[in-house]
């Protein structure tokens, strides 16, 4: 009886994860020592992502709970799962560099925003630019015009100064 409750505990444990995290990507860890697991765990929370390893069947009945019973295709094998709450390119660009290092992480696939993704659609979030860096361009882009008209304002007023100041010339000569 004690281990059916710590088995339900469980699931909902991982259910309430899935629903609360903006991206979770599944991996298979098979082939990585303890000092490189944790390697991987160090990064990623420093960035605020938790990362976990995870019975299959366990995971297969939280996310039939929760709603996405698509991603049991993904829980074969050993399997560890990245939960990011705040940035949903965080744990794609962590996890991307990291199995380029180490061949043995392999990714599954997962969830951004409620939507099953796989490796493709990981690879492509992992490739998008930070979210500092698409703040700063959007930013940019809105100040643009204003810098624009900025110096249009600056012309017509230097245009204008330079007419008063030639009218001013021309009377001080005719007078």
């Amino acid at each position: 009886m004690v281990v059916q409750e710590k088995k339900k505990k469980v699931v909902e444990e991982i259910k309430n994860k899935i629903a609360q995290s903006q991206a979770v990507i599944l991996t298979d860890y098979r082939g990585l020592n303890v000092s490189q697991i944790n390697d991987l765990r160090n990064k990623l929370s420093q960035e605020g992502i938790e990362y976990s390893v995870v019975k299959n069947t366990l995971t297969r009945i939280a996310a039939k709970e929760a709603g996405y019973e698509d991603l049991s295709e993904f829980l074969q094998g050993p399997t560890a799962i990245a939960y990011s709450q705040e940035d949903p390119v965080a744990p794609a660009k962590i996890l991307s560099v990291f199995a380029k290092e180490n061949d043995k992480l392999g990714i599954k696939g997962g969830l951004l925003d409620g939507k099953i993704i796989d490796i493709l659609q990981i690879k492509a979030l992992a490739d998008l630019p930070s979210r500092e860096v698409l703040l700063g361009m959007v930013v940019g882009g809105m100040q643009a015009p204003v810098y624009g008209i900025a110096y249009a304002m600056q012309g017509l007023l230097l245009k204008t100064v330079y007419a008063l100041k030639a009218i001013s010339e021309q009377k001080e000569q005719e007078a």
